[in-house]
């Protein structure tokens, strides 16, 4: 398949980029913390709603019991989040680099939810099992 330059990407996840998903005890933790905050920055947006997805990342880890965990994690989005950074998981990741702060066009937003109908989270959540 090949993408237009403007078209957005298939939706994917590292789990927790480039920080644990969880504990050496519960090792994805927060891991679900951590797929939807990915979604939110796949499609992109203005400030406010990376500040919002960011705010939301932390509470939620806080909800798993670690508030410690939880400032840490919103220190290092705040940094590395930059939709500036050419990385793999910066704020509008699923559209083409650089996009920078900008509010989704109607058109873009129906991108994201026909997109969005295809994304199988279960993925990030299911043990991988080994081809037979």
């Amino acid at each position: 398949m090949s993408l237009n330059a403007n078209e957005l990407k298939p939706f994917k996840s590292d789990g927790c980029s480039l920080f644990p998903d969880g504990t050496f005890n519960q090792q994805k933790l927060w891991l679900a913390c951590c797929v939807a905050h990915d979604f939110d920055y796949w499609q992109g947006g203005t400030v406010m709603q990376r500040e919002q997805s960011d705010a939301r990342l932390k509470q939620c880890v806080k909800e798993v019991g670690e508030p410690i965990i939880a400032s840490m994690m919103l220190a290092g989005v705040r940094v590395g989040g930059s939709p500036y950074l050419p990385t793999p998981f910066r704020w509008g990741y699923g559209w083409p680099y650089p996009r920078g702060y900008k509010v989704l066009s109607e058109s873009e937003r129906q991108e994201v939810e026909n997109a969005a109908r295809n994304v199988k989270l279960e993925q990030y959540f299911m043990p991988k099992t080994k081809k037979q």
